[in-house]
């Protein structure tokens, strides 16, 4: 599992769009699919895959996963929803984001919300996730060792990797069914007003 040290280095997983990269000026669309392809070209899987697409914004306006445009041109706002979005499809399904962020649609469009102060909250607890990410993966890698040293296998190798992956997509797992309870604790009235 040495190549675990190796392979976290090169997913870039601090890689967060700032509040001091999201211009004060609005964007076109190309603009914006530029400025999101230049910062998480590290996080790709591959070549092949596309961080941010037309198709993918106007699928976010038309789910109301962002309040509308103006002028064809995509406010700080905007970026910073879409800066959540990318991080939250990972786990969500696109109904459950819309339901996530509904609320804050409607706050940043009343003008409700200091979104830049809650963005800040946002990027301060992923730089804690990211660290405890690292600790708990060694973790991880200690009781998969464990574990294998257990089996009288040829193969140890290819078992240790398999533990591994299966250990890891578990743990997302139990994050992910969490976090959806917590969608389903979104409760919208007649009204649109949120309760808890």
């Amino acid at each position: 599992m040495e190549k675990i040290t190796e392979i976290l280095e090169q997913l870039g997983l601090e890689t967060n769009l700032s509040l001091d990269e999201i211009p004060n000026i609005d964007l076109y669309m190309d603009q914006v699919i530029q400025l999101f392809e230049n910062k998480f070209v590290d996080s790709k899987r591959n070549d092949e895959e596309k961080i941010l697409t037309k198709t993918m914004i106007n699928n976010y306006a038309k789910g109301k996963l962002i309040f509308p445009i103006k002028n064809k041109k995509y406010s700080k706002e905007h970026l910073i929803l879409m800066s959540l979005i990318y991080q939250l499809k990972g786990a969500l399904s696109i109904n459950d984001i819309q339901v996530t962020l509904d609320g804050l649609n409607k706050r940043i469009i009343k003008e409700d919300i200091e979104i830049d102060s809650f963005y800040n909250s946002y990027l301060a607890l992923s730089q804690k996730n990211v660290a405890d990410f690292n600790n708990d993966i060694n973790e991880r890698v200690k009781d998969v060792n464990e574990e294998v040293a257990k089996m009288e296998d040829r193969n140890s190798a290819y078992l240790e990797q398999v533990l591994m992956i299966s250990s890891l997509v578990h743990m997302s797992n139990l994050y992910r069914k969490v976090a959806e309870k917590l969608v389903d604790e979104i409760v919208v009235d007649k009204e649109g007003k949120r309760h808890r």
